[in-house]
């Protein structure tokens, strides 16, 4: 038996039926129902049944076969060292906009694995490419139903889509896209729109592909693709402009409407980066048709807006004196700095400074508050009035933890400003809580 297919547990849980038949951190499970388990959709799969057999070597040699009735889809309460109880699949690819090309020396090595797993799409969300994709492993997409699975496009032109991922293999998407389809796979789907490559015409033809596989193909995202300082020696590409942008939202326009009309949905959507970067409104909140590529950038001002503006005006007005500064990219601190002026009017005590951080670390070109670096926030705030407390946002930290990109951690952001940090929840809500320190009486309580 090969140890790639030994998966150790690393928890039990109390009262489980996995403690009462004597497992234990260290011990090994390999096949259930005499079935090899290659990772953890493969031991989800096949411990639902009422009847299981389990294959376990324990940590001192002994080979144990255990018989297990239990109910339906309950659980047998083991934790694998491994969340997906094999290797993370890398990225072959060498794509023209990759941003981890893009990345400077010296950052820590995690930052530089290119990750392109269905599994972490199904768990995590990621984008995949499909391009290092078996039949096999499309079939277990399909047999696990392992939806919804978000899918990077950059074109749906063979030819293209190939030079743009720099991999032969990519052309094949439209026919794995259509397995995905005749096996109900709910879908999702990137588009990184590159200036003078795969915009304009070979836009609308990548909009109409997808479209085709409309119901299960749940929407398409547009972003521009993003530029740091770091790219000497890669592909060539020009950054969108104002103008540009502004092009590129009338053509998506175009497209939701004719969709909206025919099939009750929109479909596509833009990137919150277009709308500020061509010096539009972002649109009101149905014409995200339920947010449903929030995570990826699309509508989450819109959705920072009204949430702010709904929290704000369930509370009363007071004279509480309070000073904060918030810390933002320069893509949304227009749109937050005039939300402060909104909640200022309605306490005329409160001052909230935002500060909208230079990315001196990636380049300026880069102005999302979540590539922030807590280098340059130290930087371009030491020895300004910060007030009370600093806010931070939560995406500019990593997931679950209190450090920044650069590996600098809140603590020490607030040692070198001198001055206490809150971090603000992903939503309106939570922003207007952290600027007024203390939840406010509800109107008409």
């Amino acid at each position: 038996m090969s140890k790639k297919y030994l998966h150790i547990i690393r928890e039990v849980a109390p009262g489980s039926i996995a403690q009462e038949l004597e497992l234990v951190p260290g011990d090994g499970v390999y096949m259930v129902n005499h079935q090899v388990i290659e990772d953890v959709f493969d031991y989800q799969y096949l411990i639902n049944d009422e009847e299981v057999v389990l294959s376990v070597i324990k940590e001192n040699g002994e080979e144990w076969e255990l018989e297990i009735e239990k109910d339906f889809d309950e659980d047998l309460g083991i934790s694998f060292e491994s969340n997906l109880m094999d290797n993370y699949k890398s990225c072959s690819n060498k794509c023209i906009f990759c941003f981890i090309d893009q990345l400077p020396s010296g950052m820590r090595d995690t930052m530089y694995f290119k990750d392109d797993d269905s599994r972490l799409s199904f768990l995590q969300g990621n984008y995949i490419t499909l391009t290092n994709m078996k039949d096999k492993d499309l079939e277990r997409i399909i047999k696990y139903k392992l939806a919804p699975i978000n899918i990077s496009v950059q074109s749906t032109e063979p030819e293209l889509r190939c030079m743009m991922l720099h991999n032969r293999f990519a052309g094949k998407l439209m026919d794995q896209l259509k397995r995905l389809y005749d096996g109900r796979i709910e879908m999702n789907a990137q588009i990184v729109l590159c200036k003078n490559i795969n915009d304009g015409v070979h836009l609308d033809r990548s909009i109409e592909d997808l479209s085709r596989f409309m119901p299960y193909m749940e929407s398409v995202s547009v972003v521009p693709m993003g530029f740091t300082k770091y790219r000497d020696g890669l592909y060539h590409v020009e950054p969108f402009n104002c103008e540009d942008a502004a092009a590129v939202l009338t053509q998506i326009h175009h497209w939701q409407e004719k969709l909206l009309e025919e099939y009750g949905n929109r479909f596509i959507y833009a990137g919150d980066e277009w709308y500020i970067m061509a010096g539009m409104e972002v649109p009101e909140a149905e014409a995200y048709d339920g947010f449903g590529q929030l995570e990826n950038g699309i509508g989450m001002m819109r959705l920072l807006m009204d949430e702010f503006r709904e929290a704000l005006a369930a509370v009363d007005g007071d004279d509480r004196c309070r000073h904060v500064s918030i810390v933002s990219g320069k893509l949304a601190s227009d749109h937050i700095r005039q939300l402060i002026k909104e909640l200022e009017e309605k306490f005329p005590n409160v001052r909230a400074d935002v500060f909208c951080i230079t990315n001196k670390f990636f380049g300026e070109s880069i102005t999302v508050t979540g590539l922030l670096t807590g280098g340059d926030i130290i930087e371009q705030l030491k020895g300004k009035d910060l007030g009370e407390r600093l806010l931070l946002p939560v995406n500019m930290l990593r997931s679950g933890e209190r450090v920044l990109l650069d590996d600098i951690t809140v603590e020490d952001i607030e040692k070198a400003l001198q001055v206490p940090a809150d971090i603000i929840k992903s939503n309106g809500d939570d922003l207007v809580l952290k600027i007024l320190g203390k939840a406010s009486g509800r109107k008409g309580e």
